[in-house]
């Protein structure tokens, strides 16, 4: 199936979307992946590779870090 086949099925399945929520939802992922999108993107070097593996072991060793369950609790206030 080629793409714009798959995106006139995906609108019709849309269209009969009838759940506010299950829009909200679509649409916030719809909007994450644009501001997301980043056309400068380039591979690390070894450096800039070791130098945030030095960095993040730092913040380790200084309790700068954000568990799991914080971070999941921030996530849920941005909906």
């Amino acid at each position: 199936m080629d793409i714009q086949t798959r995106k006139i099925e995906f609108i019709q399945e849309f269209l009969k979307i009838q759940n506010e929520e299950l829009l909200i939802r679509l649409e916030k992922l719809l909007h994450a992946n644009k501001s997301t999108k980043n056309t400068d993107l380039r591979p690390m070097t070894i450096d800039e590779f070791n130098e945030r593996i030095d960095k993040s072991m730092d913040d380790s060793k200084n309790n700068r870090l954000t568990t799991s369950s914080d971070l999941i609790s921030e996530i849920e206030k941005w909906g």
